[in-house]
């Protein structure tokens, strides 16, 4: 289900805001919080791309691949022609697909040229399937492709039990027997790539997945043979292989520290460009790796606030050293920004939820559990009928009691509380400080599924309700005097409110 803070991008987007279309794109597609849907995040994408977002346009053409974008294909191709136009060559490729795959005349000639020259350079790059459209729009070439696919057939069954047999054998953790079977096939593609020079071979998903599998298997950090498997595999757009040839060259492990194992200068440049398409491609370590990257004084492109940016899109993915950073810079610099606590308190709880006992510790500094004072047993006392009742007459009143009792707010909390902006998804944000001279800024962690409910009803019940001063409740006398009179009728003002003060409170409202 979606949280909060994806609710409200909804609402954005759904309302044309470019900011939050893009960004509820990057959310389906990357999986950030929602279930992941490469449809969903191209809508939105596409949305954005609409209003000349630069950025939506890299994300489609880095993203969406040619059967997602096909549907719609007419009015996708601008898209992956301007991601292309930036550079993208996989956006390049779907561009080809999806202009170079319809019959000549369905589209003008310099739209044609055009993905004629993106599918060469995609070729030239050595992505999957390029050569096979290439060959396909040269009719000589056509006749020697048709030719190669009946020998390709005969010997599927026997590819198929092949990497069928070698998935069986890494999944039950079988690495030799896997090494025995696969790194022979893994030596003929690297023979492949020797032969070809500069210029990368084509290979297929399985091809790709038995590189990694075999780097990972014979450890590149130590092995050459893994070292070349990893590069392949790296190239062929292996997310894991990218991961581990960035840390290779960084000289670093998955949580930033120098390896002393890996000897040799690290060369934080092609460190940052693997590990960059690496977490483009969802890989919260490698965004958390970048960020120690851009703060190292030797790194020539050192960078604070590209560092922390990496840092949050670690966070984002779910790296929970990542979130406990996030969540104690926050609260370090809580000064600087109106709501970087609740952004603090944020980040920690999810480092929390991931067993992170230093995010407890500092949620239990930030958000402390207040306790209940003696003026909130009253809602304890205000059970049944009598809180039906409560409910009946003044259901405002009764909702704060509500909150000060599930909350632990104090009198002048509860009763001027505006539960509007105190609802932040995950906390309460208790700041009366405008309206009450002794109020502090406080935040109060929801934890439990319960606390949301109780938080939403109340919310639901202030809905079109103004919480100011000037609303239907009145000013903090005006309450605390209806507060006290309602008590008073249950017998419960003398034991716990002092009701003398009613009659001047009764002077204070007739006048």
């Amino acid at each position: 289900m979606a949280n909060r803070e994806t609710l409200g991008l909804i609402k954005g987007a759904r309302a044309g805001d470019v900011a939050c279309q893009l960004a509820l794109g990057r959310v389906y597609l990357f999986g950030q919080g929602v279930p992941q849907s490469l449809p969903t995040a191209l809508h939105w994408l596409a949305r954005a791309a609409q209003e000349d977002s630069q950025e939506a346009c890299l994300l489609i053409g880095t993203h969406v691949p040619f059967e997602v974008a096909q549907p719609a294909a007419k009015a996708l191709i601008p898209y992956y022609a301007q991601a292309f136009d930036a550079g993208l060559v996989q956006a390049g490729l779907v561009l080809a697909q999806l202009v170079l795959g319809n019959p000549p005349g369905t589209s003008c000639e310099t739209l044609r040229a055009k993905a004629r020259l993106a599918l060469e350079a995609a070729v030239q790059a050595g992505l999957p399937d390029a050569q096979w459209l290439l060959s396909r729009q040269d009719g000589a070439a056509a006749a020697c492709a048709s030719a190669g696919n009946h020998a390709q057939e005969q010997g599927s069954d026997a590819d198929t039990s092949l990497y069928a047999g070698l998935e069986r054998a890494w999944h039950s953790g079988e690495h030799g027997r896997f090494l025995a079977q696969g790194l022979p096939l893994a030596r003929e593609l690297l023979q492949r790539q020797a032969a070809a020079g500069a210029r990368s071979i084509a290979l297929d998903a399985q091809q790709v997945l038995l590189l990694s599998r075999c780097a990972q298997a014979l450890a590149p950090a130590s092995d050459a043979e893994g070292w070349q498997c990893c590069e392949l595999a790296a190239h062929g757009g292996d997310r894991t292989a990218q991961l581990e040839l960035g840390l290779g060259y960084a000289r670093m492990d998955a949580l930033g520290r120098r390896l002393a194992t890996r000897h040799g200068a690290a060369n934080f440049k092609r460190a940052v460009r693997w590990l960059t398409q690496a977490g483009e491609q969802g890989l919260a370590e490698a965004w958390f790796v970048l960020s120690r990257i851009y703060t190292k004084p030797e790194f020539s492109q050192r960078n604070v606030l590209e560092a922390h940016s990496c840092l949050e899109r670690a966070a984002d993915l779910g790296h929970g050293a990542a979130q406990l950073e996030c969540g104690m810079h926050a609260w370090r610099n809580r000064r600087e920004g109106v709501n970087s606590d609740v952004r603090a308190a944020y980040w920690l709880l999810q480092a929390q939820a991931q067993g992170s006992s230093e995010a407890e510790a500092a949620l239990a500094r930030i958000a402390p559990r207040g306790e209940p004072g003696d003026w909130g047993q009253c809602g304890a006392v205000l059970a049944g009928a009598q809180l039906r009742q409560l409910g009946q007459n003044h259901p405002l009143l009764a909702a704060r009691l509500e909150l000060a009792r599930w909350f632990h707010l104090s009198r002048a909390e509860a009763l001027l509380l505006d539960v509007h902006a105190a609802d932040q998804g995950h906390c309460l944000l208790i700041d009366i400080s405008a309206t009450h001279g002794r109020g502090k800024r406080r935040l109060v962690l929801i934890r439990t599924a319960q606390e949301r409910q109780v938080l939403d009803q109340v919310v639901r019940l202030f809905e079109r309700v103004d919480c100011g001063v000037t609303g239907p409740e009145g000013n903090y006398r005006q309450r605390l005097y209806r507060l006290k009179c309602y008590l008073a009728e249950l017998g419960l003002a003398q034991a716990q409110l002092s009701q003398e003060n009613l009659p001047q409170e009764r002077q204070f409202l007739a006048a």
